[in-house]
């Protein structure tokens, strides 16, 4: 039986010093952190990333949106690539040291990650979000065809609370993916506690 997987990504809404604060009061709780911040240069990314280590989190907890050369520069885990991003097998074959997710839409696009080396993928929006205005959820039957579909372990993301965690892991998906749910909620502690209490890690820490 996997462990269940948390997965917290940056929500391009907050200054990286108020990411970085709430990360450090967080971290026990997650199994991986991205940073999936459009905006930012290489370099505003490169200190983000030392600022997050010099506060004792983990290189292998930290994984980069789309930015290959700036995963490499600072050994992060890993990088998640979008559909503008590098492809896989370039990415596998040049940087092997890297973790490689990608970002999926469809079981095509899963079982062509999973040929090209991918190491895990993303799937959503499973629930209505409001950073996807106007365009319809893939709901719990699409992510359970896609987790049946191929044995890349599927990260559900997408407008997850905790009270819809146990159907996303029935449907076989390997963990959950949380933005504002957890970085813009009210008590970010509490929030990650509750999502960890429902992925069934009562009290665990990483």
């Amino acid at each position: 039986m996997h462990r269940k997987e948390l997965h917290i990504i940056s929500t391009g809404q907050q200054t990286m010093k108020e990411f970085v604060d709430i990360i450090v009061t967080i971290h026990h709780y997650v199994d991986y952190i991205h940073i999936r911040e459009k905006m930012k240069t290489a370099k505003e990314l490169y200190e983000t990333v030392m600022l997050l280590t010099e506060k004792n989190i983990p290189l292998s907890k930290i994984i980069l949106n789309d930015r290959v050369d700036v995963a490499y520069a600072t050994k992060v885990s890993g990088v998640q690539l979008a559909h503008h991003s590098l492809d896989i097998k370039t990415v596998k074959s040049m940087f092997p040291g890297l973790q490689i997710g990608l970002s999926v839409h469809s079981i095509e696009e899963a079982m062509l990650g999973k040929l090209h080396g991918a190491d895990y993928c993303f799937y959503g929006h499973i629930f209505t979000t409001q950073s996807k205005p106007g365009i319809a959820p893939r709901g719990i039957e699409g992510l359970k065809q896609i987790a049946d579909s191929t044995t890349l372990p599927v990260i559900a993301i997408g407008g997850i609370k905790p009270e819809h965690v146990k159907q996303v892991i029935d449907a076989g998906a390997r963990g959950i993916a949380i933005l504002s749910g957890v970085l813009l909620a009210p008590n970010p502690l509490k929030a990650v506690k509750d999502y960890s209490y429902k992925l069934g890690r009562e009290g665990d820490c990483i």
